[in-house]
C-alpha cells in the first residue's frame, strides 16, 4: 500500500535539512578558483599596481612639488598614489616638471585604469553573474532536442546513467532532476544538467525539458512519487520512452498503467541475482558482467542486417538469445521467430569494445 504523499513534501530523496524549492536549473561549469582566492588575486594584483605608482612617483620626487612642505618623501609618493589611482585628487602634490607630468600622461594614467578595471570590475562581475546564467539557461534549453531525463541521482539513476553514457550518449544529453541541492550539485560537478525541484509537478519537468525528451529515467527512491512522477511525465510527453523502477513488486502493474514502457523491482532483481551467485557464483558474475556496461561481456540490441535476413538466429555471427519482433520479445529458440526479416531486432552477447553501442529503438515497448 502507498502512503499518501503530503502537499509541498518531496517523496524522493528530501533531507530533513533542505529547504524547499520550487525549481532551480543548474548547469555544469568549468572548474573555477573559490571566490576568496579570485578576490585576493585582484585585491594583490591592484597592490602591485599601487606600488609601481609611488616607486614611479618617487624616482621622479624632485619633478613634484607638495603644498604642504614644497618636498615629496616616500608617504608621499604612496599618498600621490592612492589619491590618484582612486581618481581622488585633492591637488595637494601636484607634478610640476614636464618629465613629471609626462609620467603622468603615459605612465600613471593608463595604470589608473588598470586599478580601476581591476576594483570596479569584481562588483560588475558580481552584479552580472545572475544575468549572465539566466541567459545561459535560456540558451541550453533552446538547444535541447531527443535528450535523456534521470528523475533522481542517487544510486540507481547514477547506475543508469553510467550505463546509458557507456553506450554513447553525451552528458550534455542528460538532466538530471532531484529535490535535493546536494545531489544537483553532484550531478553538474560530473557534467550533467540538473533542475532542483519536486519531479511530480509538472512545471519542473517543464524546467528539464521532458515534453521534447527522447527517454526518460524514473529513479525515485519511493514507488508511490515514482507513479506521480510516471503519470506526469506521460502526460507531457506522448511518445518518450518511460523507464521506470520500483521497490515492490506489486507496484510494478500500477506503473504500467501510468505510462511506463518498462519496469524493473529493484528489490526483486536484487535478489533473484542474490540467489542465482549462492547457486553458483560464476553465473551470478557472468550476470553482473553483463548488465554492467562497457566491460566484459556486454547485452545489447541491434537491428538485423541485410545479410542476416532469411537466416535463423542460430546462424548469425553473434551470440543471440532474443528476437524483437513489433511488440514481442521472443527467444532465440521460439518456433515462431523462424527466420530473421528485416525490421526484427536482435539482443545479442558481445565482446565489450569502444564500438559496441545499442543502437536504441525509439519505439515503445509494451507487452501484449
Amino acid at each position: 500500500m502507498f502512503h499518501v504523499k503530503q502537499p509541498g513534501h518531496d517523496a524522493i530523496a528530501r533531507q530533513a535539512d533542505e529547504h524547499l524549492v520550487t525549481h532551480k536549473v543548474k548547469l555544469p561549469r568549468k572548474v573555477m578558483e573559490r571566490p576568496i582566492r579570485q578576490v585576493g588575486k585582484r585585491l594583490l594584483l591592484a597592490l602591485l599596481v599601487l606600488f609601481a605608482t609611488a616607486f614611479i612617483v618617487y624616482v621622479d620626487h624632485d619633478g613634484y612639488r607638495d603644498n604642504a612642505d614644497s618636498s615629496v618623501d616616500l608617504v608621499d609618493a604612496f599618498y600621490y598614489a592612492t589619491v590618484t589611482l582612486s581618481t581622488t585628487g585633492y591637488g595637494d602634490i601636484t607634478p610640476v616638471s614636464h618629465g613629471a607630468r609626462l609620467t603622468n600622461i603615459l605612465v600613471i594614467t593608463p595604470l589608473r585604469v588598470l586599478f580601476l578595471i581591476i576594483l570596479v570590475g569584481t562588483t560588475l562581475e558580481v552584479l552580472t553573474e545572475r544575468t549572465r546564467e539566466e541567459w545561459r539557461v535560456k540558451r541550453w534549453r533552446s538547444a535541447l532536442r531527443d535528450h535523456t531525463v534521470v528523475v533522481g541521482f542517487g544510486t540507481k539513476g547514477r547506475s543508469a546513467i553510467q550505463t546509458v553514457c557507456a553506450t554513447g550518449l553525451k552528458k550534455e544529453q542528460v538532466v538530471v532532476v532531484d529535490p535535493s541541492s546536494k545531489v544537483v550539485d553532484a550531478a553538474t560537478a560530473e557534467g550533467y544538467a540538473g533542475v532542483m525541484g519536486d519531479a511530480t509537478r509538472s512545471e519542473v519537468l517543464k524546467r528539464a525539458e521532458v515534453q521534447r525528451a527522447r527517454q526518460i529515467i524514473i529513479a525515485t527512491q519511493r514507488d508511490d512519487t515514482a507513479v506521480l512522477v510516471t503519470l506526469t511525465a506521460r502526460q507531457l510527453n506522448r511518445g518518450a520512452k518511460i523507464v521506470a523502477a520500483v521497490r515492490e513488486e506489486e507496484n510494478a502493474p500500477l506503473l504500467q498503467q501510468s505510462g511506463a514502457d518498462a519496469v524493473i523491482t529493484s528489490a526483486s532483481a536484487a535478489g533473484r541475482l542474490l540467489g542465482l551467485s549462492v547457486l553458483s557464483p560464476a553465473a551470478g558474475m557472468v550476470m553482473e558482467d553483463l548488465i554492467q556496461q562497457g566491460s566484459g561481456l556486454d547485452i545489447i540490441e541491434r537491428p538485423v542486417v541485410k545479410a542476416e535476413v532469411g537466416r535463423r538466429p542460430k546462424e548469425t555471427d553473434d551470440l543471440v538469445v532474443s528476437v524483437v519482433r513489433g511488440h514481442r520479445v521472443l527467444g532465440y529458440d521460439d518456433p515462431a521467430v523462424g527466420t530473421l526479416q528485416l525490421t526484427d531486432r536482435l539482443i545479442t552477447i558481445v565482446r565489450a569494445s569502444a564500438g559496441a553501442q545499442i543502437a536504441p529503438d525509439v519505439r515503445p515497448l509494451r507487452q501484449d
